[in-house]
């Protein structure tokens, strides 16, 4: 099946960056189904593939994927079972927004069937595309370093409380990454003069980060969840500010050559 939806920037570097949540795009089978808040797209992870336009500065791979989240999570254990127990989340293939809205018109949801075809359709390309680069990246260097690229509104009350920290490092609670990793990580944010960050907060890493981060299997694993504020409107239309982007992709820099340094210090450069 052709997967045209996915785009790969395939470079060299052990660093692959996955940017599951970024695509806008609605199906045409799909839109006639969706309220009037479900074309609207909101929860996109507004311009994450400008905010990490460096990418190929740092030789660094790039994987993401043009369908709105809407269509199918990626980032969500493909069971359906909930990466958060206990705490209000999306659905594999949501059925309201962040807010509790819903996104389909009366009865037009999806049931277990049309879930099961979207999982083949569009959520198993996106994994043998990842494990595929994963794959390249350890035949060339030994390992691979994996890093998630997310962005949210700072304020969603229905998914936590006040406004979240700017930077929100997960690590699967450690297990996805050498503590070296996520401290580089985290010097990076931390030095920013203005923005807060969180260490495996309300934002511990996606099935993403969940399922590859194996540090014993030669892959470290950090989802980053930047608040938007910190690069972009808040609001629609979603306006993207070049001005916040410039001051915000010096730390991001920082904290991915500070995995590329950390690779290359305990595994040495192959290439």
């Amino acid at each position: 099946m052709s997967a045209d939806f996915l785009i790969t920037e395939r470079r060299g570097g052990p660093l692959l960056l996955s940017m599951p949540h970024g695509g806008t795009t609605i199906p045409d089978w799909l839109a006639p189904r969706l309220s009037a808040n479900g074309t609207a797209i909101d929860d996109t992870d507004w311009w994450i593939d400008k905010l990490y336009d460096f990418a190929a500065s740092l030789d660094a791979t790039v994987l993401r994927t043009t369908l709105s989240r809407y269509v199918i999570d990626v980032n969500r254990d493909p069971s359906g079972a909930s990466l958060y127990p206990g705490q209000a989340t999306t659905e594999l293939c949501p059925v309201t927004d962040f807010d509790g809205i819903p996104l389909y018109k009366d009865g037009e949801a999806p049931g277990e069937a049309e879930i099961a075809d979207r999982r083949v359709r569009y959520f198993a390309p996106y994994h043998a595309a990842l494990e595929a680069e994963l794959a390249r990246l350890k035949s060339i260097h030994g390992y691979a370093l994996l890093f998630d690229c997310h962005s949210i509104r700072s304020v969603v009350p229905r998914l936590f409380e006040g406004r979240l920290p700017v930077f929100n490092i997960g690590t699967n609670s450690g297990a996805a990454c050498d503590d070296g990793i996520a401290a580089a990580v985290v010097t990076a944010c931390a030095a920013h003069p203005d923005f807060d960050y969180a260490l495996n907060g309300r934002f511990k890493g996606g099935w993403i980060t969940r399922r590859y981060g194996k540090p014993a299997d030669g892959v470290h694993a950090v989802q980053l969840e930047l608040a938007q504020l910190a690069y972009m409107e808040e609001a629609r239309p979603w306006r993207f500010d070049p001005i916040k982007t410039q001051r915000l992709q010096p730390t991001l820099r920082t904290a991915l050559a500070g995995m590329i340094d950390w690779g290359k210090t305990h595994f040495g450069a192959k290439r």
